[in-house]
């Protein structure tokens, strides 16, 4: 496998670690798909881990302006699920230090957890274990700049998006594999079109 595995490398990874299954599964925004991904489970071997985080990192370094600010960027995820890859892509890059936000179990607004934040000027790189929906990392970086610090990046291992995933505009953008999955509004137009049926697993992102 190359520095930077293709993406038919990174599918198979993710489905021989159990991260990626196929079947019909219902997220809680109400779409149905005919795939569920949970990255996390394939971050948990340490070589599959090591492999993912220097790929990305690897993608990072080749942006001009990315690799002149390496040494003070701050990673920060949106979720303590983005973790493993946002200290892995950390330790790879040999960036400053990570960061994440969360929301409380109220359900209220995200914001930094242990209690520490970017200062004003900072540089972040947005990072995740996979893009899908968005919403998360929409509103951290609305999070972060109300900090004064600023967006430089964002890098993912997945990029799956679906109908509603938003679009980040000239902000530099980095994943190993698109995941194309195919999303349905109810469990009869999924039936109807695809060959999913059986048991409809609720999951969530």
């Amino acid at each position: 496998m190359q520095l930077i595995p293709t993406e038919d490398e990174v599918v198979a990874v993710l489905r021989e670690t159990g991260a990626l299954r196929s079947g019909h599964f219902q997220y809680p925004n109400g779409l149905h798909s005919d795939r569920y991904l949970q990255v996390a489970l394939a971050m948990r071997h340490y070589d599959v881990s090591k492999m993912l985080s220097v790929a990305l990192t690897r993608k990072l370094r080749a942006h001009t302006d990315i690799r002149a600010m390496i040494g003070e960027l701050s990673v920060v995820a949106p979720a303590t699920a983005g973790l493993p890859v946002a200290f892995g892509v950390c330790e790879a890059l040999r960036a400053k230090q990570v960061y994440w936000a969360e929301r409380g179990e109220d359900g209220g607004p995200m914001r930094f957890r242990p209690y520490l934040e970017p200062a004003p000027g900072d540089k972040v790189l947005l990072v995740d274990d996979v893009l899908r929906s968005g919403r998360k990392l929409t509103e951290l970086k609305a999070l972060i700049e109300s900090k004064g610090a600023k967006v430089v990046g964002l890098a993912v291992v997945v990029y799956q998006p679906n109908p509603e995933t938003p679009n980040f505009g000239n902000l530099p953008f980095y994943y190993l594999a698109k995941l194309d999955a195919m999303y349905y509004w109810d469990s009869a137009e999924a039936a109807e079109k695809t060959t999913i049926s059986g048991t409809v697993e609720t999951v969530w992102t």
